[in-house]
C-alpha cells in the first residue's frame, strides 16, 4: 500500500472487508498480507492512515469515513496501546453522520471489529499501529 492523499489515506488500499489478522510490530495482518503503520477499515475496504499515538486526531484523516457514513453505524476507534478520549467536535461530526464512535485501545477494536465483522454489522475501525 503506497500513495498518499491530503486526508491522511493512501490511495492504494485493499478493496474488500477482511478480519485483522494480527497487530503490533508497528502494523497489522490481514488477507495474507501486512501494513506498517496505522489503517482505516471502512465497507469499501482497508487503507494505510497516517494517524500515529501521539496525533491520533488531527486534520482531515476521517474523511473517507464520513464519505461512506451511509454504511456504517459503529466506528470503532483504536487510539493506541491507551484510550484517548475522542475530541467532542469529532464525536459531534460523527454523530451528525450517524456514526457512534467508540474509543478503545487498539487491541480491544481490532477484537471487537473481527467480532462485529463476523455478525455482519455495519462497523468501520481506525485503528492506530502499536509497536
Amino acid at each position: 500500500m503506497s500513495g498518499s492523499e491530503p486526508s491522511g489515506v493512501r490511495d492504494a488500499h485493499f478493496p474488500r472487508r477482511a478480519p485483522i489478522d494480527a497487530y503490533g510490530n508497528g502494523g497489522f495482518r490481514f488477507a495474507d498480507m501486512s501494513h506498517r503503520g496505522s489503517i482505516l477499515c471502512l465497507p469499501s475496504g482497508i487503507y494505510g492512515w497516517s494517524a500515529t499515538e501521539a496525533d491520533p486526531f488531527g486534520g482531515e484523516r476521517l474523511l473517507k469515513v464520513l464519505e461512506e457514513a451511509a454504511d456504517i453505524r459503529f466506528l470503532l476507534y483504536g487510539t493506541g496501546r491507551d484510550i484517548r478520549r475522542v475530541p467532542p467536535a469529532l464525536l459531534d461530526r460523527l454523530r451528525k453522520a450517524g456514526i457512534s464512535c467508540d474509543p478503545m485501545s487498539t487491541g480491544a477494536a481490532v477484537r471487537t471489529y473481527n467480532i462485529m465483522l463476523g455478525e455482519g454489522r455495519p462497523v468501520a475501525a481506525a485503528l492506530i499501529a502499536v509497536d
